[in-house]
């Protein structure tokens, strides 16, 4: 995973969580899946819109 091992993903996440602190993870952690759910909305779009094309074209 991008050349992190378990021990540099634990400092990190220990970093991330004295820089924002335990209120904030929640907030952050709501905001990824919100933001992974557009763009899975969005893929599942384009797929859809590409069948429909494909057919149209048949």
């Amino acid at each position: 995973m991008f050349g992190l091992g378990w021990p540099e993903i634990v400092i990190i996440a220990v970093v991330f969580l004295l820089i924002f602190g335990p209120k904030k993870i929640p907030e952050f952690g709501a905001a990824l899946g919100k933001t992974l759910r557009g763009f899975k909305e969005e893929i599942n779009q384009d797929e859809q819109e590409i069948e429909d094309n494909d057919e149209k074209m048949r």
